[in-house]
């Protein structure tokens, strides 16, 4: 045991490797009995000499140390190069390779991340040096177990990025020409097609071309199915190598051929990477080559080979969208037709199986699966077949999709929707029905998927959702609403309260989706029964997140107050200290989303009072919020509540008796005496701009719902104002009618019009204003009934301006003297009686003109006069003509 207790570094050293043996386990612990196991001869094994230097001590430990002292030195290996890399690679590097030759699975793969590290870390690597590391790796590639030979070719693929291409043609490329002869391994081989497809992007093309594709070539012709999948999975890199010039001269016959191999995973690979290279052809070899090509391999597939119908269905998107500009009419048509029996293999008779027909396990996975990669690529087909055309091509295969018995499906659907929603764009509602299914459905991996994206999804689909009108999202978003609300009640109802926090999180997004009304009818109560009854804390603060955003945006200042006055009943002053926890949760939520100003108004003085709260949690959280609840409050239009904030501190530093809460009081003291002081102004100052940002988006709702109260109460009074003027109408038209029949002939008719029309005017001869006061009652009624009816013509004249008028006129102007409401009457009618004047004129020729304009003036007054006395309760109808 010498030594064991030494500060030297060799002692830290060795004592590492002492306690790795001798370690408890964390889940038992060890026994004295299985101390005392460990007798002296084995600890003296494990001891080193304190005075050795890290060098020496790699060295001996490697030579004769237990394998996990030389685990160690290699695991170690990367800083003893940086730390002397001369002396690490004259004298420990050929240990390690000898040790490598014996070494165990977990050695080889310690071995093969430290060399990586040391390839890859410029600082250390030398040039010199890197000859020795790289033959180590070479070597260990054809180890006879498959593990430790794949650590090595990915040690040495990652290698190649860092490596320069000298070093790459003379220590990768010269030995790469014998690996790959038909003569080596299969596991040599396999390595040579991964090399080659790595290094082909570090060289030039004639590079490429002159070097390495003749053994491109021989790879891809290998007696192997194996090596053949592999080279050609290799033949995309090897094709950006060579460019698009030698691309469809030299690799694409070898991808012809591949893909008619007999092997399916190579017609698989050719696939793939056909797929890949589809930006590499031109339009010609699209249409000539691929497409006939592709069309064989999807039939082919289709009816005899479901195992590769995965990866087709996987990649089909992709190939449906490389390929449209080349396709005509009838190729097109193809390739969705394809898709569609894709979308529902499995579900329907296919394949020779009837409707009744089970098909076996094994196979209905497969067909699940290649459900699933369609759902995935929908969004690529939407495009590929126009959203134009979605109703007619695509919507009975999305609806299908949609109630696809398979969970996964719908999930992956589900993810998706919200990229469909963006391509339909103002077709939106289309799927409308299916966003209600989804939110619907019963499993949560479904709604878990959908709420990734739901604040886009909605506020896509509320907004373009109109498509027919305005009456098409009067009737759905009302089905929205209860979807929401019942996919909320499923997510609180089972065990996955991570669903439930996240559901609630995003609907935060509702107020710029469904109306204020109802988030507060549909919404808010839930939002307060979770905060209050949950006994999840993570749900209960995002419920309580949820609850201020909506209290944010509600435009309604009745509900505002009543949201607040529960918040502070409920919470503030709850009966249960978790409610009142839960109530400075909250506070710390509102001064996050809220302004000061709108903070300190509704929320801060219930949270300073509870510093009188019994409970010792309550006072202890306060302490912690007390530098928070401080910087709310603007001087010096605040001063009362910083009073108040300093009363509560002093009640607390004298009062207090809890000695956790006393002793956070005093550090918040002293966090509250260098708030002004410490914070720097730069900080200070972008709160402040973000505070006034939150007191004009305030301002501004307030505004909002001002207009929106002025623009219901104008509407209402404008539908009062309407009923009433049809109502007149109606009386006009009786009266008219009742005229008509107390006067049968037509010449009479025609008298009493024009007596009338003389009245109106005003200009017979021998009149004036105390010429009207014998008129009576009855004669007045039948001039204003017949002056609003005559309103209904379709051509101006002056029997419309009284019921124009009257609608403006305040009725206080009934209280005012007359000659003032003359002047008003006469000034305000001259540039619209136009036509009265000139009908006046008409039927007065005889009069000269000074007596003409005084008769117009005093029929102006009267007739605007008349409909606004009429309307007047409790007043005369001729008392203040006179």
């Amino acid at each position: 045991m010498h030594g064991m207790n030494g500060n030297r570094g060799g002692g830290s050293f060795r004592c590492l490797f002492f306690s790795f043996c001798v370690e408890e386990d964390p889940q038992r612990g060890v026994s004295d009995n299985e101390r005392s196991l460990h007798t002296a001869e084995e600890i003296e094994k494990l001891t080193v000499d304190e005075d050795l230097n890290d060098i020496e001590r790699a060295v001996f430990l490697l030579s004769s140390g237990q394998d996990v002292q030389r685990a160690s030195v290699i695991i170690n290996l990367p800083n003893l190069v940086r730390q002397n890399p001369a002396e690490t690679f004259r004298r420990v590097v050929p240990k390690v390779r000898e040790v490598l030759h014996v070494a165990g699975v977990d050695m080889q793969l310690a071995a093969a991340v430290s060399f990586l590290t040391v390839l890859q870390d410029d600082i250390v690597l030398i040039q010199t040096h890197t000859h020795s590391i790289l033959q180590i790796v070479l070597l260990n590639l054809d180890h006879r177990d498959a593990v430790v030979s794949n650590a090595w070719l990915e040690t040495l693929l990652s290698a190649i990025d860092a490596l320069p291409k000298e070093t790459i043609r003379q220590e990768i490329l010269s030995p790469l020409v014998s690996k790959a002869q038909l003569s080596q391994s299969l596991q040599a081989r396999l390595a040579s097609c991964r090399i080659l497809g790595k290094v082909a992007c570090k060289f030039e093309s004639p590079i490429v071309k002159k070097d390495l594709l003749p053994l491109v070539r021989s790879l891809c012709q290998d007696v192997e199915y194996e090596v053949r999948s592999c080279m050609c999975r290799q033949l995309e890199n090897i094709a950006r190598g060579i460019g698009l010039e030698h691309t469809k001269a030299a690799v694409l016959p070898e991808l012809v051929e591949l893909a008619r191999d007999e092997g399916s995973t190579v017609r698989l690979a050719a696939f793939d990477t056909i797929i890949n290279l589809l930006e590499m052809f031109d339009s010609d070899d699209r249409t000539r080559v691929i497409f006939p090509l592709v069309k064989t391999f999807c039939e082919k597939c289709f009816k005899a080979d479901e195992a590769v119908l995965a990866s087709l269905s996987f990649q089909y998107g992709k190939l449906c969208h490389g390929l449209s500009a080349s396709f005509t009419d009838e190729q097109h048509l193809w390739f969705l037709e394809f898709y569609k029996k894709l979308c529902v293999l499995g579900l329907q008779h296919e394949n020779g199986h009837s409707e009744n027909q089970a098909y076996p396990l094994e196979l209905e996975s497969k067909y699940a699966l290649v459900r699933r990669n369609c759902a995935y690529n929908f969004p690529a087909m939407v495009l590929f077949a126009e959203p134009n055309h979605f109703l007619t091509e695509l919507y009975p295969t999305f609806s299908s999709l949609c109630h696809d018995p398979e969970i996964s499906v719908r999930r992956t659907v589900a993810d998706g929707f919200h990229e469909i929603v963006k391509l339909l764009g103002p077709n939106v509602h289309f799927i409308h029905k299916e966003l209600v299914v989804l939110l619907q459905d019963d499993s949560l991996e479904v709604l878990d998927a959908f709420l990734t994206h739901v604040q886009e999804t909605l506020e896509l689909a509320t907004s373009r959702g109109e498509g027919a009108g305005l009456e098409s999202k009067q009737v759905n978003v009302p089905d929205l609403v209860a979807a929401l609300a019942a996919a909320e009640q499923k997510a609180a109802s089972s065990l996955r309260w991570r669903v439930h926090e996240k559901l609630l999180q995003r609907y935060a997004c509702l107020p710029r989706v469904v109306s204020g009304d109802q988030i507060y009818f549909r919404f808010l109560q839930r939002m307060f029964a979770i905060v209050t009854t949950t006994n999840v804390l993570p749900v209960q603060k995002e419920a309580a997140r949820t609850l201020c955003m909506f209290l944010r945006y509600n435009r309604k200042q009745e509900q505002r107050q009543e949201i607040i006055g529960k918040v502070l009943q409920e919470l503030g002053q709850g009966r249960s200290y978790w409610n009142r926890l839960r109530y400075l949760d909250l506070c710390e939520i509102a001064i996050e989303l809220f302004s000061k100003s709108y903070f300190c108004k509704n929320f801060l003085i219930q949270a300073l009072e509870l510093v009188n709260d019994p409970v010792a949690n309550v006072r202890y959280k306060l302490c912690h919020m007390l530098p928070r609840l401080r910087s709310t409050i603007r001087l010096p239009a605040d001063k009362h509540l910083l009073q108040q904030l300093e009363f509560c501190v002093r009640k607390l530093l004298c009062r207090e008796k809890d000695k956790d809460v006393v002793a956070t009081v005093r550090k918040t003291v002293l966090e509250l005496d260098k708030m002004d002081i410490t914070e720097p102004y730069h900080k200070r100052h972008e709160r402040d701009l973000l505070d006034q940002k939150k007191e004009k988006e305030e301002a501004l709702l307030v505004e909002m719902e001002q207009l929106e109260r002025q623009q219901g109460e104008a509407k209402l009074t404008n539908e009062k104002h309407n009923e009433k003027k049809r109502k007149e109408m109606r009386k006009a038209k009786l009266a008219r009618s009742r005229s008509l029949s107390s006067h049968p002939t037509t010449p009479k008719t025609v008298n009493s019009d024009k007596s009338l029309k003389v009245k109106e005017s005003g200009s017979c001869p021998g009149t004036g204003k105390n010429s009207m006061l014998p008129m009576n009652d009855d004669s007045l009624r039948g001039h204003h009934f017949s002056v609003a009816s005559s309103s209904l013509s379709p051509t101006p004249s002056s029997s419309s301006m009284p019921v124009l008028i009257r609608s403006n006129v305040p009725s206080s102007l009934d209280h005012r003297s007359s000659n003032t409401l003359d002047l008003r009457s006469s000034n305000t009618l001259d540039h619209r009686s136009g036509s009265l004047d000139h009908r006046s004129n008409t039927l007065d020729h005889r009069s000269n003109g000074s007596k003409d304009t005084q008769s117009r003036k005093l029929s102006l007054w009267v007739v605007t006069r008349r409909p606004y006395a009429s309307c007047t309760s409790g007043t005369s109808r001729y008392g203040k003509i006179g």
